[in-house]
């Protein structure tokens, strides 16, 4: 038999021991099934490894010779101290970063405060890409937000706006709610309260009559739970804004202190 015959026999032999290990794998319970999918895979990456591995005619005479050539190399395998475990951590940790810059571009991506026309009139087509990419991703970070947050006929409105606000900011939120609710003017589950906050709400010129305001409609729940969300967004800025007591009394000047004979003569009057 040439090497290449042999490397070919081995091939087959590993492979049949391979389909032979499967079908037994089939008929397990599916929580056995869960035990050995490690191991089937390495096997199947082994398998496919043999179909471009040059072996010595020596080699794969030894491997042939064995009962179970898979299995053996398999077991080999299994002992050797690999840097498997540090590729997943840094995948880990490079997807992490990722999504970390992609989340802070988003949140800190300025709003863009005029149409498509005008950005294209003054040259200012990029900051309007990335504000329009930025409010179309707010958008449907609200509606994910609300179906993660809502279960058994009730809305967890404070988690919802916290989740999207942590993410984008308060303006890009009023923004895209503000026009979310003037595209729905007809719609009567969102109240009158919140028709009138998006009347006063500054948008770019020309929307919502601007075509690409359409998409930037948070439209994929129920108005209702919209409403319900934008009532809880107007609530928090309303309470971002107001000062507390405490800032209050610590930035109003400090009264003059009074010299004894002053107090004594105001008392005596």
């Amino acid at each position: 038999m040439t090497q290449e015959e042999m490397l070919t026999a081995l091939y087959e032999k590993m492979a049949a021991e391979q389909d032979k290990y499967r079908d037994w794998l089939k008929g397990q319970p599916a929580a056995e099934v869960l035990n050995h999918a490690y191991e089937y895979t390495v096997r199947e990456d082994i398998v496919m490894c043999m179909e471009e591995l040059e072996l010595t005619e020596a080699q794969a005479k030894a491997l042939l010779a064995s009962p179970a050539p898979l299995a053996d190399v398999y077991k080999d395998f299994e002992k050797l101290e690999t840097s498997y475990m540090d590729v997943i951590r840094d995948t880990i940790e490079t997807r992490a970063n990722e999504l970390y810059q992609a989340q802070e571009t988003l949140k800190n991506t300025p709003l863009y405060p005029h149409s498509a026309a005008y950005a294209s009139e003054h040259g200012e087509m990029a900051q309007y890409n990335a504000s329009f990419q930025a409010s179309h991703a707010c958008k449907e970070a609200i509606e994910q937000a609300i179906g993660r947050h809502y279960s058994n006929n009730r809305l967890d409105a404070e988690a919802a706006v916290n989740d999207v606000l942590e993410q984008f900011g308060a303006d890009r939120v009023q923004y895209v709610l503000a026009n979310t609710v003037r595209h729905k003017e007809w719609d009567g589950r969102i109240s009158r309260d919140n028709k009138a906050w998006a009347s006063t709400m500054p948008l770019p010129e020309g929307s919502p009559q601007d075509r690409h305001s359409e998409y930037l409609v948070v439209d994929r729940c129920n108005p209702g739970l919209t409403d319900l969300f934008l009532k809880q967004v107007r609530q928090l800025a309303g309470e971002r804004e107001k000062p507390s007591v405490r800032e209050m009394l610590q930035k109003a000047p400090a009264a003059p202190r009074r010299s004894a004979p002053a107090r004594k003569k105001e008392a005596e009057r």
